[in-house]
């Protein structure tokens, strides 16, 4: 059953991911399923890694440059290199070959929360881990 988890963990988060561009941009694109999955999965692996006690506000920070990171290295496969443009952040603030930009690095500060919650409590009731438990301080 462990080596399910990553994959169902990754069809969940892809499929989330996918409903989200559409309930928010109207359109969504098959790679931001697969992109979408593997933020999903790796913002899971916070826990993995690092103690339950940290803070959920720094979990949210690594979460937001883990899906920056991922974004970006697929934004320079997807949309520079294979040339689809899914997606172009060039007209916005502080960005980096249009493929990231400082905006919706905060952005994915706040949806990596959501991220690890959903996450924990998925692999709370589907995988009967740990029952999720959270530091909310703010030092």
């Amino acid at each position: 059953m462990r080596g399910v988890r990553p994959l169902v963990l990754w069809c969940i988060g892809g499929l989330l991911y996918v409903l989200c561009e559409l309930v928010f941009r109207g359109r969504s694109h098959w790679t931001m399923f697969i992109v979408g999955g593997l933020c999903f999965w790796f913002i899971g692996l916070i826990n993995e890694v690092i103690p339950w006690d940290m803070p959920v506000w720094q979990q949210c920070i690594i979460g937001a440059v883990i899906i920056t990171t991922v974004e970006f290295i697929a934004g320079c496969i997807i949309n520079i290199w294979l040339g689809w443009q899914v997606w172009d952040y060039s007209g916005l603030p502080f960005n980096v070959l249009g493929q990231i930009c400082l905006p919706f690095t905060v952005l994915w500060g706040f949806l990596a929360a959501a991220g690890i919650i959903l996450d924990d409590y998925l692999r709370y009731w589907l995988f009967g881990e740990d029952k999720p438990h959270y530091s909310w301080r703010c030092t």
